[in-house]
């Protein structure tokens, strides 16, 4: 198999957080979006990745519920307003990013009267681990 220069430098590229282009314009642009070091998450052997689309309509609300892993939260649209336990009401907008922590009730609205709350959510698991649990 003949492995070609651009390959190679791709491959190489990997290694050290860096993409290159097929095309001879240049490579990809990677922007960290947000970073963060936290706690709680799995250790099993394997895990489940899971990637999910949320909306909450004007005035709707989640129920008061925790999390048994760390959950990230991009918001594509609107303002979602989210109340942890112990920590004052906090307002993520869109193109921001916010990671629930595992293990603190909480519930999340959408205060707007006129635009939905949008977002695409993420987090690891053990397999078959339910999204959230009901906190009374």
């Amino acid at each position: 198999m003949h492995e070609t220069m651009a390959t190679r430098d791709a491959i190489a590229g990997l290694a050290v957080g860096i993409t290159t282009s097929a095309q001879p314009s240049g490579a990809a642009k990677l922007s960290v979006l947000y970073r963060k070091t936290t706690t709680g998450l799995p250790t099993q052997e394997t895990q489940e990745i899971r990637v999910l689309l949320a909306r909450l309509d004007p005035g709707d609300c989640t129920p008061h519920h925790s999390h048994r892993h760390p959950v990230t939260i991009y918001m594509l649209e609107g303002t979602f307003t989210l109340e942890l336990e112990g920590h004052a009401p906090l307002d993520v907008k869109a193109g921001e990013v916010f990671v629930e922590p595992a293990h603190v009730a909480m519930t999340g609205r959408n205060l707007s009267t006129d635009t939905p709350a949008r977002m695409v959510i993420f987090y690891a698991s053990k397999p078959d681990t339910p999204f959230a649990d009901p906190v009374a």
